[in-house]
């Protein structure tokens, strides 16, 4: 496990402990500063509550108040096993016909892909329908988890025709689906998408470091290539507090 952040010693140095200003809050904006400008860098973990405490002389209840402003916030997260780690800002994606993959590099972020599952299966009958085969042919399905900066993001499903058998978990880990797609001559036209919102379910609260029974967002998209085939039917869930839809509505 990564040692904790260290700050310089000048970042509280001057808390104003009997001014009008709450100490929280203070403790609060200080650490959002030395996030922001990089003194504290993304991926950083910070010492326990009890620790920091300690370090300002502040009492536990006053730095856990500071510390939740800025998970509330999306700057920082709290993870199982790890403590609360830095994250710089929400990841907030456009609706647009790109893979999350490529929405990660593009706004400078590293991702990082984790494939749980990847086999053969007869399609069933929902998945025959969407993609345009037989139910029961043979496809290809893929569970994969994606992180940035370290940090679970997203868990990933999708479907694809058996002829896209032969990618490899090799190159899942390495690149982005859609990247995987056009090298093989496939160009993604056209896609059906469905944005919503769950409670978690099965083993998702682990893999998404999020609380039992929480929120998270949802989307469902089939994508379609220059002649009109199905090429990928995929159902995929997000951690809201690190992720975000963005698009921009016109009137006619």
């Amino acid at each position: 496990m990564a040692e904790p952040a260290v700050w310089p010693d000048e970042l509280f140095a001057d808390l104003e402990r009997t001014g009008p200003v709450p100490l929280y809050f203070q403790v609060s904006s200080r650490l959002e500063a030395a996030i922001r400008n990089g003194t504290i860098p993304a991926g950083a973990r910070l010492e326990n509550e009890i620790e920091i405490g300690h370090r300002l002389g502040l009492s536990r209840p006053t730095v856990r108040r500071a510390i939740q402003e800025l998970v509330d916030k999306g700057l920082l997260v709290r993870r199982r096993g790890i403590g609360t780690q830095v994250v710089q800002g929400q990841v907030t994606r456009q609706v647009e016909l790109t893979s999350l993959y490529e929405d990660l590099q593009n706004t400078q972020h590293a991702p990082t892909t984790r494939v749980l599952t990847r086999d053969l299966r007869a399609a069933p009958a929902d998945v025959a329908e969407q993609l345009g085969v037989p139910v029961g042919a043979e496809a290809l399905y893929l569970r994969r988890q994606r992180s940035t900066d370290g940090v679970p993001v997203a868990l990933l499903e999708n479907w694809l025709p058996g002829d896209f058998a032969d990618i490899s978990l090799e190159l899942l880990e390495e690149q982005g689906l859609y990247q995987i797609l056009r090298s093989r001559g496939v160009t993604i036209r056209v896609a059906k998408q469905r944005i919503g919102a769950r409670r978690e379910h099965g083993d998702e609260a682990e893999l998404l470091d999020v609380d039992k029974g929480g929120p998270l967002l949802t989307m469902e998209r089939v994508a379609y290539d220059s002649s009109g085939r199905a090429v990928e039917f995929g159902h995929h869930c997000y951690r809201p507090d690190m992720y975000s839809f963005e698009t921009t509505l016109v009137a006619k």
